[in-house]
């Protein structure tokens, strides 16, 4: 179940993309959700999306 909760934040991450502060309200709440291995996916997958979109870089600082 926890891979399904994974998949779930990225497909709600994905959609709010075009809302920053929406969006670091949705990683912070992934990070309470999603397991240690999960959360450095996550990282990875955050990296990607603030490649295509920088305003979401001001949220970065909840992964550290």
């Amino acid at each position: 179940m926890s891979r399904a909760m994974f998949e779930y934040t990225k497909t709600v991450l994905n959609k709010v993309s075009f809302n920053t502060p929406l969006f670091c309200r949705e990683v912070q709440k992934a990070l309470s959700r999603l397991l240690p291995y999960e959360i450095e996916e996550l990282k990875l997958f955050i990296q990607g999306l603030v490649n295509t979109n920088p305003d979401l870089k001001k949220c970065l600082i909840y992964l550290n």
